[in-house]
């Protein structure tokens, strides 16, 4: 009767053990594992607001509810603080205290000094590619070109937009890891840019498909030179293009800096 009495007592006792963990567990808040998946969701939540606002589906000037985006979206309000802080960091957002925010109308000094650092980083990254540029990265960039050529740009964003991002990653592709770094960031920064031009001046296509093909020539021929030229036109006409059509009157001195220093020439 003891033996038995003294089984019972013990088999009751790791039941009891994790109740009382798992209320601990409750007083001491959310687990680590919680909180983990928590700042996922919000990064996740945050990424996806980015892009909507790079791509021009969320405009400048659009008015941004926690609550309304949080439906939309699929996630409760907590995460969406969290990304409205992220992007009011990075300048893409400005928030209110009662929970609106509006997308950031484009700011002509912030064009010019992302399109000048990008010339001068870009011209330096293409005419160290051009000395090492292999017959598989021409074969690799052209195939990036000719999806480029082969999408619509309003009807299929994303792939467009990742196809040019391969095709400009491979131009620059022989710097080192932080100078990578810095150009991809300056070229994210850039994607409402590049379809506010698109928007602006649909025509202006052509020239662009065109610089494209001069650029990935100006490698196949290991010409760095040629490459630098290339590049630094086809951003500064970016560039320029947006200016022209959303504050005519700004002189974009960064841009055409860069690009008479790199490109040897004038917009």
């Amino acid at each position: 009767m003891n033996r038995s009495r003294s089984e019972s007592r013990e088999a009751q006792r790791p039941a009891g053990d994790e109740s009382e963990a798992q209320a601990a567990s409750g007083r001491s808040g959310e687990s680590p594992t919680a909180a983990g998946g928590g700042r996922r969701l919000a990064l996740d939540v945050h990424g996806r607001l980015r892009a909507m606002i790079l791509n021009g589906e969320l405009p400048p000037g659009s008015v941004l509810l926690q609550a309304e985006m949080a439906r939309k979206l699929g996630v409760s309000r907590t995460p969406m603080r969290e990304a409205f802080r992220l992007l009011q960091e990075e300048g893409l957002i400005d928030a209110r205290p009662d929970q609106r925010a509006r997308v950031r109308s484009v700011d002509p000094e912030d064009l010019d000094a992302v399109y000048g650092a990008r010339i001068m980083l870009e011209t330096l990254a293409v005419s160290m590619t051009a000395k090492s540029f292999t017959a598989e990265d021409v074969k690799r960039m052209t195939d990036a070109l000719e999806r480029m050529q082969g999408l619509t740009v309003d009807e299929q964003p994303d792939e467009w937009h990742a196809a040019h991002h391969e095709f400009h990653s491979l131009a620059t592709q022989a710097v080192g890891p932080h100078l990578q770094r810095m150009i991809a960031s300056l070229g994210e920064h850039s994607e409402r840019y590049i379809r506010l031009a698109q928007l602006g001046a649909p025509a202006s296509w052509g020239k662009a498909y065109a610089e494209h093909e001069a650029l990935l020539e100006a490698l196949r021929r290991s010409d760095p030179a040629e490459a630098a030229r290339v590049v630094a036109r086809h951003l500064a006409r970016t560039a320029l293009s947006v200016l022209a059509d959303i504050a005519p009157e700004y002189e974009p001195a960064a841009t055409r800096t860069a690009l008479g220093i790199a490109g040897n020439g004038q917009a």
